[in-house]
């Protein structure tokens, strides 16, 4: 078995199309022994798990960022001490550049900035998006993060390259151009059981954003297909110039041990820590 490092720098192998990560686990000695001629420091193999990505806001700089402080990894620390049940596995991040937020809190614009994080259990996760979390004896809110591009749906006004907390728009429906969101909509002849927000053969289809005769999310309206291009050329230059800690590298870091981790798609064997994704978020020097 080969392996290699890939674009986001975890570690990465195939096997047969048809295998899971079940089965894969059967070879766990091959697959660590591949993995270490990548990187020597693996040491376990394990099933992918899918990660929840969250934020909060308000953390205070003085606290956790320049001198005198011991960082974002104390936030860490403390969200694991004083939350039951908490485990996060790869650094708390700023997600704002960290310069840019040193330079105005110096220039007395800012006392606090956001942070986000990832949590390996997605019910966890949604719990402390209902109840919070709590560090240093400090509650706050927690939100779902999700990066904002010109691929992202608004789910309030069918658009495209917005969310929905950025949205100014009333609501429309992506089925039927209605003024009520897409999840409200519902078919009006009698006897169709059709369930609310779902589409039926019913429903004459118009597109809120060009008054085409198909549904917003319809791979033919041109908007889409330019949204979706664009996102892609915008991760693959932030691929090309990224610079950030690796995954792999940052479960290194949070639990003292490299382990490569067996993703549900039957052709990714081995993907060193979690998704990726968390990678959007920045890296920072702690102190000043």
């Amino acid at each position: 078995m080969n392996a290699k490092r890939n674009a986001k720098g975890a570690i990465t192998a195939i096997t047969h199309p048809n295998a899971t990560a079940e089965m894969a686990l059967e070879y766990r000695d091959i697959i660590i022994t591949a993995a270490r001629t990548v990187d020597k420091g693996v040491v376990d193999v394990e099933e992918n798990e899918s990660w929840e990505r969250l934020k909060i806001h308000a953390v205070p700089l003085v606290r956790y960022m320049g001198k005198g402080t011991e960082g974002l990894q104390k936030m860490r620390e403390e969200f694991e001490a004083e939350n039951e049940g908490i485990v996060i596995p790869t650094q708390v991040r700023w997600l704002a550049n960290p310069h840019t937020i040193r330079e105005r809190r110096q220039n007395g614009e800012i006392a606090a900035s956001s942070v986000g994080f990832v949590m390996k259990v997605s019910r966890v996760a949604q719990s402390l998006v209902k109840k919070g979390i709590k560090a240093a004896g400090v509650w706050y809110r927690v939100e779902t993060y999700t990066n904002e591009g010109p691929d992202n749906r608004c789910e309030l006004c069918c658009g495209w390259g917005h969310i929905e907390n950025k949205c100014g728009s009333k609501p429309k429906c992506g089925y039927c151009s209605g003024h009520h969101r897409t999840s409200d909509h519902k078919c009006n002849v009698v006897g169709c059981t059709a369930k609310q927000g779902s589409l039926c053969g019913h429903t004459l289809e118009k597109c809120p954003n060009c008054k085409g005769n198909y549904i917003a999310f319809s791979s033919r309206w041109v908007k889409k297909t330019e949204a979706t291009e664009a996102a892609r050329q915008s991760r693959k230059i932030g691929l090309a110039g990224r610079a950030s800690m690796s995954a792999a590298r940052d479960m290194a870091m949070a639990t003292g041990a490299n382990r490569v981790a067996l993703g549900p798609r039957p052709q990714g064997v081995a993907e060193g820590g979690g998704d990726g994704d968390e990678e959007e978020m920045a890296d920072v020097d702690e102190e000043e």
